[in-house]
């Protein structure tokens, strides 16, 4: 599988409470049940009004087909090529 980041556009996401966003990690998890071995969600990023979503999918369409059943807009989706963090700049 493929890594992605999803970036959602969603007007103030990032003043949710951790009510609401345990609600919204639900609704995905459904999407994501209906899915099964196409998509899993990783983690993701809340800021004010966008979400930046680290998924595993067999392809973009899997990205997009979670979005449609689950309700949240996919408004960028990028694969990852590389991941570069301190430890990769030592030799």
């Amino acid at each position: 599988m493929k890594k992605y980041v999803v970036e959602r556009e969603i007007p103030g996401v990032g003043a949710m409470t951790a009510e609401e966003l345990r609600g919204a990690g639900a609704k995905s998890n459904e999407a994501l049940a209906q899915l099964t071995g196409q998509v899993q969600w990783q983690h993701s990023y809340v800021t004010g009004d966008k979400t930046y979503c680290i998924y595993l999918a067999e392809d973009e369409g899997a990205i997009r087909e979670h979005a449609r059943i689950s309700g949240f807009p996919a408004s960028a989706i990028a694969e990852v090529k590389s991941v570069i963090d301190p430890t990769t700049a030592t030799p």
